[in-house]
């Protein structure tokens, strides 16, 4: 019997104040059951008699390879900060899972838990659908389901294959997101053999496709940007040869968009990484959010 695309919630737990709240629902963009999390601050730091301001404002996160809905809300500590500045936290998995496309699971970087937050058009990948998803599919799920969250004010946020779909699909939304942060994100994939064996595999081998989903590519078509995009990036990263941060921040430079690109000594990739500096992160979401 086929799942409901009404999410069932399957797990909660208790963190400062608030609760994780784990999810399961059928995805119709994905053709598969899909798990997510949100997290839901105790109260709102400001209360006003406006009706919309007695919802939670929202903060996507998007998650790395090989990831899955929890790691973030088990490894990060982004609730403390989250609960104290009333923003709702969503967090989405990383691609479709149990489909049992062939070679989906030979190699971490391509297949499950491999998104890369893009929509596939070779047809063996039809199903990886993971932009739609995150873009389309996941906000509305949101607003139809839970009323205290507000989706009209949302950000994005993301480390790794996640920081690379945050700034893609940020950049690419203008209209839909207030603020955009990534931890070590995969930068200019189109750049790299990694991301051009990616690229090849899910969307062919029309560059300008790939250009689509590179956030170094995407950049060049702006001017004189409004808000600051603020990156993290562990000096000590053992992908860092694969992140090219140096040409994100040049292509900023030449765009005339203000970026705050942190190098930070000693740092790797992982999550020790993400939770040393992931306060700053919601706070820079924060004011973005609250203002």
């Amino acid at each position: 019997m086929e799942m409901s695309t009404i999410p069932t919630e399957i797990s909660s737990s208790k963190m400062f104040e608030g609760f994780n709240k784990r999810y399961k629902h059928y995805s119709p963009t994905l053709g598969c059951s899909m798990n997510f999390h949100i997290y839901f601050p105790p109260s709102l730091s400001i209360s006003t008699s406006s009706s919309s301001s007695q919802k939670f404002p929202v903060l996507y996160w998007l998650s790395g390879l090989t990831c899955t809905d929890e790691n973030f809300i088990i490894k990060s500590g982004a609730q403390r900060v989250a609960s104290t500045e009333g923003i709702a936290l969503v967090v989405p998995d990383t691609s479709p899972r149990g489909l049992n496309v062939e070679g989906e699971a030979d190699s971490f970087d391509l297949g499950v838990g491999a998104g890369f937050y893009l929509n596939a058009t070779v047809e063996k990948w039809k199903n990886w659908q993971m932009y739609d998803y995150v873009v389309k599919e996941l906000p509305k799920l949101v607003t139809d389901n839970f009323p205290e969250i507000d989706t009209s004010r949302a950000s994005i946020s993301g480390h790794s294959m996640g920081g690379h779909g945050a700034l893609t699909i940020y950049l690419k939304n203008l209209d839909k997101y207030k603020s955009v942060s990534a931890f070590a994100p995969i930068a200019n994939p189109s750049s790299i053999p990694w991301g051009q064996k990616v690229f090849t595999s899910y969307l062919g081998d029309d560059k300008t496709a790939w250009e689509e989903y590179d956030a170094t590519c995407l950049i060049s078509k702006f001017n004189d940007f409004a808000t600051t995009i603020l990156i993290d990036q562990g000096a000590d990263d053992e992908y860092l040869s694969n992140l090219l941060p140096n040409n994100f921040d040049e292509a900023c430079r030449n765009a005339k968009v203000p970026l705050v690109l942190r190098m930070q000594p000693g740092y790797d990739h992982s999550y020790y990484f993400v939770a040393s500096f992931i306060d700053d992160h919601i706070r820079h979401h924060a004011q973005a959010l609250n203002s």
